[in-house]
């Protein structure tokens, strides 16, 4: 639940002035958001600990490697991990068109007038230029892109990654037939390379979504924020 300002009915995903106006609770983000969302937090962190390991191991086992297994472990935790990021991405898109108003695809892509027109006084608040934003529940216009643009990498890691699984795969496995996707990324050292790169952005975007969702939390003050903890 998150707080929003207004004892009438309010429009879907905005606030109108709170001036001499009671508070209603306005239910935001629904379960399933709220579980993919931290779903794919933890996998992402998961799969880039292992993934660092996996490119450049820094541990030495004691004894002979057959005994150990310590890259046959970080393999297997990082494939498990994909798959939880993988069915979590897949399910959020789907709750894009069965979820409520806020969960929606129209919160991503601008297509109504309301948020297009919203994107630079947003944008400047982002920048500095407004003291308060402009009162949206749920994503703001910018933030829906930004979502947008995550959600396109997304499918870029997951595609380079199954390109050099392909490879790996046990004989037999269906993940073998996905070895057309490596000739779209220019060779195996170029979907690893862009894999490797899509991992740093997706960390740099971490640090920006925190920043960002604190600043939004103090800023606004509705709740919206901290429901995604509850």
């Amino acid at each position: 639940m998150s707080a929003a300002a207004s004892p009438a009915v309010i429009p879907p995903g905005e606030i109108p002035p709170a001036e001499d106006l009671d508070l209603v609770r306005v239910y935001v983000w629904e379960l399933p958001v709220r579980v993919t969302h931290w779903i794919i937090a933890l996998s992402i962190v998961v799969l880039s600990a292992t993934g660092l390991y996996i490119g450049r191991p820094f541990l030495i086992s004691s004894g002979p490697a057959g005994q150990n297994h310590l890259m046959a472990t970080a393999k297997v935790i990082h494939f498990y991990a994909a798959i939880a990021f993988g069915v979590s991405v897949m399910a959020r898109v789907f709750w894009m068109f069965l979820g409520n108003n806020y969960a929606r695809w129209d919160k991503f892509i601008p297509v109504h007038r309301r948020r297009r027109r919203g994107l630079v006084p947003t944008l400047k608040f982002y920048l500095f230029a407004l003291r308060k934003p402009p009162g949206f529940i749920g994503h703001n216009p910018i933030a829906g892109l930004t979502y947008t643009a995550v959600f396109g990498l997304y499918a870029f890691i997951t595609a380079t990654g199954l390109a050099m699984y392909s490879v790996d795969a046990p004989v037999g496995s269906p993940f073998r037939k996905l070895q057309w996707l490596i000739p779209l990324f220019g060779g195996l050292p170029w979907a690893r390379w862009i894999h490797h790169v899509i991992m740093w952005l997706l960390l740099g975007f971490a640090v920006h979504h925190v920043y960002s969702a604190i600043l939004m939390s103090e800023v606004e003050a509705t709740g919206t924020i901290e429901s995604i903890f509850s």
